[in-house]
Formats: structure tokens, C-alpha cells, sequence
């Protein structure tokens, strides 16, 4: 085997890795929607937490450990931001060699939920 085709081989694993682990975080719903503020979302947390203390009306009680468990798992999201912007600038650096090479067109790419910004941002366009 010529060092080129090792190459080859070598950067379509590598191109191959990009694609799959950001389109698993798209089907995990983890690669879809825009991380919130940390911050802001820590503050609103510490004033449900402070209202679910005082509150006792059980049916605001029911409520406000509601948004206290959504706004707890917002946070954990948030905090998943930077794996998530690392997978899709994975996906933007690899995903139009990678299509190219398997005749991936747009169709197929918006059929499993990659958004339009993102293949976009990847170069791959609807006469793709």
C-alpha cells in the first residue's frame, strides 16, 4: 500500500469520526438548539429554589419543583455547549469532503436533521 492511500484511508477515518459523532448528537437532541447562558440560568434556578422554600401552596410547590428540575437539566445542557460547538466545527471542517466522496446530497443531510445554518456554514449547498 502507497503512503497515499494509507493518507487517504487515514483522513476518511478521520473525516468518517467528524460526521458520525456530530449526526449521534443530533439524534441524542444534544446538537439542535443553542445552549443558554450558564449564568442566567444559575440565577434563575437560585430564585425558584428560593420561592420553592417559602411557597406552600402544593400546587405552586408541584410547579415550582418543575422548573426547578427543568432550569437543573437546562444547566447540565448548557454545560455540554463546548462538546457540542467542537462536534459541529468537526462536521463543518469534514462534512463536504465526506459527502462529496459518498454522494451525500443536501436532501439527505436536512432528512436526518442537520440544519440548514450548519451545512451552510460547511459549504454544502442545495445543488449539492
Amino acid at each position: 500500500m502507497s503512503p497515499e492511500h494509507k493518507e487517504a484511508i487515514r483522513q476518511g477515518r478521520i473525516e468518517s469520526s467528524a460526521v458520525k459523532a456530530y449526526l449521534e448528537a443530533l439524534t441524542a437532541g444534544t446538537a439542535t438548539h443553542r445552549s443558554a447562558d450558564p449564568g442566567a440560568i444559575q440565577r434563575r434556578l437560585r430564585g425558584v429554589e428560593d420561592r420553592l422554600a417559602k411557597e406552600s401552596n402544593p400546587l405552586k410547590r408541584l410547579e415550582l419543583t418543575q422548573q426547578q428540575m427543568n432550569l437543573t437539566a437546562a444547566l447540565n445542557a448548557s454545560s455540554a455547549g463546548s462538546d457540542e460547538a467542537k462536534l459541529r466545527e468537526g462536521f463543518v471542517r469534514f462534512a463536504a469532503a465526506y459527502g462529496k466522496r459518498r454522494g451525500i446530497s443536501y436532501k439527505a443531510w436536512r432528512a436526518v436533521g442537520v440544519p440548514a445554518s450548519v451545512l451552510k456554514q460547511a459549504g454544502i449547498s442545495r445543488g449539492d
